[in-house]
């Protein structure tokens, strides 16, 4: 099986990605707090898919999809960017560390909706290197 298709949101429950939240916000003096229309949709979306072995441009999506449902009211974001980050950080090892670090960075803009088509062409190389890495 492809080392890209994994449970890679199974290591986060929603605990965790609320006190993820939780910390960004009290780090930047911003309010904590479940928004009405988002977090439950968000929430429930994140538990459906932990724990699915998914592609890891799926995982990335997923992360995306949460962040514009935003389920708080600040740092959604940054919250599910950091998420992404942590789970990417386990390819981290099958590459150069300046190749790590661009696939966390487009990783990020993937999940904040910013990345550019050169950013998607980047990820696709680096996806497709990784899967020739034995």
């Amino acid at each position: 099986m492809s080392r890209l298709i994994q449970t890679w949101l199974e290591p986060f429950d929603w605990e965790f990605i609320t006190e993820v939240n939780r910390g960004l916000c009290k780090q930047k003096n911003a309010l904590h707090k479940p928004t009405s229309d988002g977090h439950d949709p968000a929430r429930k979306l994140w538990e459906e898919s932990r724990s699915k072995k998914l592609h890891l441009v799926k995982a990335l999506q997923i992360c995306r999809q949460c962040h514009r449902l935003a389920p708080f009211c600040f740092y959604n974001g940054n919250t599910f960017a950091a998420i992404a980050r942590d789970f990417i950080a386990e390819l981290a090892p099958n590459l150069a560390a300046d190749k790590a670090h661009i696939l966390r960075s487009i990783a990020g803009h993937v999940v904040a909706g910013t990345a550019t088509d050169l950013e998607e062409k980047q990820l696709e190389e680096l996806l497709a290197e990784l899967e020739n890495v034995r």
